[in-house]
């Protein structure tokens, strides 16, 4: 794998940083610092011109509208529109298009369901949440999954609960997962469905404040919501698989937009550890300052290298399951460090809302529980240990 940048590859890159830089950030400085939506008539503004560069709806294909642009560009874009105040959450990302589950409704999506979903979601006219979480728990999918689809003629009746619903109070519909198999049927019971939010019996009960800043995390309640058999998705009994189609290729641009952060993270901390004087010298020549940031450096490239593995890998059409699950432990806990050693050099600043700094390490801290906690990644990458033969990652 070349980790040189192609002259394509370079062009798209300087393009978004001059934009989060030249646009994002400057509209940013306005709103509050836990703010994550950008006023209206700016949104609007700034995604006409995502558009204009052929950015827009990022991770859609060719044949939908999309860029059609390649896993290992994806991450570099993500790397490059995560460097600034909110990045990890919103404004600069959905500047590009609110990505939600399309690439899954293109994936997966009948006719009908293209016509009802799809096309009106690519239009903006349509956003989704993503019900999988329960309360019994949410990183054993096809154990926890208590919610209840049951056959009722041409219809389904649901019944349950779902916890971690992002953005849900202002979705259109949902992609929820349902239990259609008998309580302990596992994996090849879980069916995919399409509801919209307004069907009765379903409500958002309540919204769930996190730790971070950005969108809001919400319960969701199923009491007798009715559903025609069109609205199954993928089949049913299908809905593990493509839970887990969704999660493990989204695990890759996920784990880049925290490696952003960092890099940012990173060039604050140089940059005020070069101005900074302590006992006579700046911060950067003394050696426990100065070693902060080569053990930053050193998380930076071992992360990124990992990432871009499994990108290289995803595009070649190659296995990238353990891959993506060693990207996402290595770039979350990674870009965690980086935040936090450039907390400790910044001092007090470092902790105040006039920095960024400190919402970068709430918010990943989210990431290390998000599209699978840090424990399931290493029981991934455990399982295939224990079950395949040994190959080294570079083989």
């Amino acid at each position: 794998m070349d980790l040189q940048l192609d002259d394509e590859q370079r062009a798209v890159v300087d393009t978004v940083r001059r934009y989060v830089r030249d646009q994002i950030v400057p509209v940013e400085m306005e709103l509050d610092p836990d703010e994550s939506v950008l006023p209206p008539d700016d949104y609007e503004r700034l995604a006409k011109m995502t558009q204009a560069m052929g950015l827009f709806n990022l991770d859609l294909p060719e044949e939908h509208g999309g860029p059609g642009i390649s896993t290992v560009l994806r991450c570099l874009i993500a790397i490059e529109i995560s460097q600034h105040r909110a990045g990890l959450y919103a404004p600069a990302y959905h500047t590009f298009g609110y990505p939600g589950q399309i690439p899954l409704l293109a994936a997966f999506a009948n006719e009908g369901q293209r016509e009802r979903y799809l096309m009106p979601s690519i239009r903006g006219e349509k956003r989704a949440c993503f019900g999988l979480s329960e309360p019994s728990g949410g990183s054993d999918p096809a154990r926890s999954v208590q919610t209840r689809a049951v056959r009722d003629g041409d219809q389904w009746v649901i019944n349950g609960r779902k916890m971690w619903t992002s953005d849900a109070a202002d979705a259109d519909f949902c992609v929820l997962f349902a239990r259609t198999g008998a309580p302990d049927s596992g994996r090849d019971g879980i069916t995919a469905f399409l509801v919209d939010t307004d069907t009765p019996g379903f409500t958002v009960s309540r919204v769930v404040h996190t730790l971070r800043a950005g969108s809001p995390a919400t319960e969701i309640v199923l009491e007798d919501v009715r559903v025609p058999d069109a609205s199954v998705f993928g089949g049913v009994g299908s809905g593990f698989k493509l839970a887990n189609t969704r999660l493990a290729r989204n695990r890759i641009p996920y784990s880049a937009a925290c490696l952003g952060v960092a890099v940012k993270a990173q060039q604050l901390a140089v940059e005020y550890a070069k101005i900074r004087v302590a006992f006579g010298k700046p911060l950067i020549e003394h050696q426990g300052v100065n070693w902060m940031l080569v053990d930053n450096e050193h998380d930076l490239r071992a992360a990124t290298m990992m990432v871009m593995i499994a990108a290289d890998r995803a595009d070649r059409g190659l296995p990238f399951r353990t891959e993506a699950a060693s990207a996402k432990i290595m770039a979350t806990e990674a870009a965690s460090r980086v935040v936090d050693r450039s907390i400790q050099i910044h001092g007090g600043m470092g902790v105040s809302k006039e920095m960024p700094l400190e919402r970068w390490y709430r918010e990943l801290r989210i990431r290390r529980i998000g599209e699978g906690a840090t424990e399931v990644q290493r029981m991934i990458i455990g399982r295939d240990l224990a079950h395949q033969p040994y190959k080294f990652f570079l083989d």
